[in-house]
């Protein structure tokens, strides 16, 4: 990994999944992470990174800083380090959804190197996927020090047009609690059928992560795959069948737009002057 400093200033469930991922992969004495309530930055300190309560103090060592606080919080902590940002031209990753790239350069107070990312919570076991864009002020060796932290935990995909990232918001931000939702549907499927819980859970969640790596191996062929379990006239078929009855691919379809529609509402709220 390339000599630089990262910050991170947020260490709940993103922050901290970066944060030991990186650590796996470069020194941790490059690594600050700050944050207000002692127990996170106790986790932090655990893993053998610097932890403190102050934001100053983290951007003023970094050259690449993390902002993974919520989309609410952005505006206020972008106003507070401003000044610290500035004076060290430091590239600065928001990985808050929704909150778009002009808004977070202004209230940094200039026009600094700003990448938006949308990771998503499997980044937590370094499973994750992770969508880029980076605006104009942002150089080559800075989209690739991005690409480099986020590669930590995820693979990583980039966007030029940042109006899409909404749409990536909708399908891998949000896309895991989807896939939860469907294994506790099968699982409470299961137990209506008959099996007890413990079991029914066990199979639910033992299918949903084969089929993932079945699919995460051949992405472009899910249609192939579901076409192959699906034998004419038997049992697969006939569930494909029920579910396609249903509406289930207009159903995501809606799931998706909602998503969507709820990230631009955020900036356009948020980021309002």
């Amino acid at each position: 990994m390339q000599n630089f400093s990262i910050g991170i200033i947020g260490a709940g469930n993103m922050g901290l999944a970066l944060a030991s991922g990186l650590a796996l992969r470069m020194a941790p004495g490059r690594i600050a992470v700050s944050d207000p309530h002692p127990d996170k930055r106790q986790r932090v300190s655990d893993l053998g990174i610097s932890a403190l309560a102050d934001n100053d103090s983290v951007v003023a060592r970094a050259d690449l800083l993390v902002l993974a606080v919520k989309p609410q919080a952005v505006r206020g902590l972008c106003t507070s380090i401003a000044p610290t940002v500035r004076d060290r031209q430091v590239l600065v990753i928001s990985v808050a959804a929704g909150i778009r790239g002009a808004d977070i350069a202004r209230w940094l107070g200039g026009a600094p190197a700003v990448i938006r990312a949308m990771p998503n919570t499997p980044a937590l076991i370094n499973a994750g996927v992770s969508v880029l864009w980076a605006n104009d002020q942002a150089t080559a060796a800075q989209r690739q020090a991005a690409a480099t932290v986020l590669g930590a935990v995820s693979e990583v995909f980039w966007l030029t047009d940042e109006a899409l990232m909404d749409a990536a918001t909708a399908i891998s931000g949000s896309g895991p609690a989807y896939f939860f939702l469907m294994v506790e549907a099968l699982t409470v499927a299961g137990v209506a059928l008959g099996l007890p819980q413990d079991l029914s859970a066990a199979l639910a969640a033992g299918t949903a992560a084969g089929a993932g790596r079945m699919v995460h191996d051949h992405p472009a062929e899910a249609a192939l795959l579901r076409a192959r379990v699906t034998s004419p006239g038997g049992t697969t078929e006939r569930a494909i069948k029920s579910l396609l009855g249903e509406g289930f691919m207009e159903m995501f379809g809606r799931a998706a737009l909602a998503a969507r529609d709820r990230s631009r509402e955020l900036g356009e709220q948020l980021g309002a002057a």
